[in-house]
């Protein structure tokens, strides 16, 4: 808790220039705004159970085929509408029912959620960085206050420690603004999965029923 403490202590001398960095100290290893989700379910995204050991199972040539789109599908820079004919290729050259878009839709949820897991991990990393850095802005203020009530006033020493603070300040702020960003990136993982996940199931080759 005294590391919160003094984070807050730092931060209301930034007032005015952090207006998302005070959303929520309960958790110090999460200073984004956005709603923390360890970790993300499949189950949640895909209407229909998949089987965890259905990749494997697979021919090799199938298997070559999902893996490679799936890293295409967990390629961000790659837009989901550009993939579009890639997946419609894909259901029709393997007449792709439901399940073997289960198993290509799992080998894209484990590549997206892991690194959307090396993000939070980054995030809080970054938190904790963060939280220190408060705390020596807040340790240099109380030193420049002692060093100018002394008899007689330090004023070298004071000067220094405004430098000091002046710079970690600056540090500080941009790296909130870099922060604002990263903190979007899990959430746009997820949005991702959920779309992939809807592309999949409409490209989906319905089953010819048996007569």
């Amino acid at each position: 808790m005294q590391t919160i403490a003094t984070m807050s202590v730092a931060l209301c001398a930034l007032a005015g220039t952090l207006p998302a960095a005070a959303a929520d100290f309960s958790d110090p290893t999460w200073p984004c705004i956005q709603r923390k989700v360890d970790r993300l379910s499949p189950g949640l995204m895909w209407p229909e159970p998949i089987d965890p050991e259905g990749l494997a199972a697979l021919d090799p040539d199938t298997r070559a085929a999902v893996t490679d789109l799936a890293a295409r599908l967990a390629l961000r820079r790659l837009s989901l509408e550009d993939l579009g004919p890639r997946v419609a290729d894909f259901a029709a050259a393997q007449a792709a029912g439901p399940a073997l878009m289960g198993l290509l839709f799992q080998a894209s949820f484990d590549r997206l959620a892991a690194q959307r897991r090396t993000i939070m991990k980054g995030i809080a990393s970054y938190a904790l960085k963060q939280t220190a850095l408060a705390e020596r802005i807040d340790a240099a203020r109380v030193e420049m206050d002692a060093a100018m009530a002394a008899e007689p006033p330090d004023y070298d020493r004071a000067d220094s420690l405004e430098e000091q603070i002046a710079w970690d300040e600056r540090i500080y702020t941009d790296r909130q603004k870099s922060l604002t960003y990263v903190c979007e990136t899990p959430v746009l993982l997820e949005k991702r999965l959920y779309a992939i996940a809807q592309m999949l199931q409409a490209a989906a080759v319905t089953p010819t029923p048996s007569r």
